[in-house]
């Protein structure tokens, strides 16, 4: 998933100077090439699919080839400063458990991802479909989604958990700051970032 302009920015405003940052589920590598570039960030990537892993390659990104549920707890003691997973957290099999094990891994961690409960998408089930949008274009029998959830159930998670949300940014379908995504968060946001330590 090619990550937005607003997006990369906040992500890009998080992560401090000289960071030592591992990406799960890193896609191309782009972000961490734009982090090594902008920040001195020494960068590894973390990516399951060969095409994605040829393109980091491409982009001069350091990546293993590794399913993210079954490898998050090999990173653990590595000095890694902030993880990422941008839009993958919904696609592991146990997002609960990486969500512990990836606060092992790092200081700090940024995880963004797709607010089932938009209003966008619950239209498209009161149509009686599965729905879709910009954020999450596939089909659901093309879907890497396993697990749907909102803003509430994320940020519920997190208060169960106690998961600490240090910061955190709603973006509407157009990937940008709004007053009605941020007052009306799980209904007119359609995408979320967090910064959880």
């Amino acid at each position: 998933i090619q990550m937005n302009n607003q997006l990369q920015s906040i992500v890009l405003d998080w992560i401090p100077n000289q960071s030592k940052v591992v990406d799960f589920g890193c896609g191309d590598g782009t972000l961490l090439k734009i982090l090594a570039e902008k920040k001195s960030a020494i960068g590894y990537g973390v990516e399951i699919d060969g095409e994605k892993i040829n393109a980091c390659i491409t982009n001069g990104v350091s990546v293993i080839q590794q399913d993210i549920d079954a490898g998050i707890q090999n990173y653990k003691g590595m000095g890694f400063d902030v993880a990422i997973m941008a839009s993958s957290i919904q696609c592991l099999r146990r997002p609960k458990n990486a969500m512990k094990n990836i606060l092992k891994v790092a200081n700090e961690c940024v995880i963004t991802l797709p607010n089932f409960g938009n209003w966008e998408l619950r239209l498209g089930l009161l149509k009686g479909k599965m729905p879709s949008s910009a954020q999450l274009p596939a089909k659901w029998y093309e879907t890497k989604n396993l697990h749907l959830c909102t803003i509430a159930d994320f940020e519920d998670l997190c208060s169960e958990e106690s998961f600490n949300i240090k910061k955190k940014v709603y973006l509407n379908s157009r990937g940008s700051s709004s007053w009605l995504a941020n007052t009306f968060p799980n209904l007119f946001a359609a995408e979320a970032v967090y910064l959880i330590g």
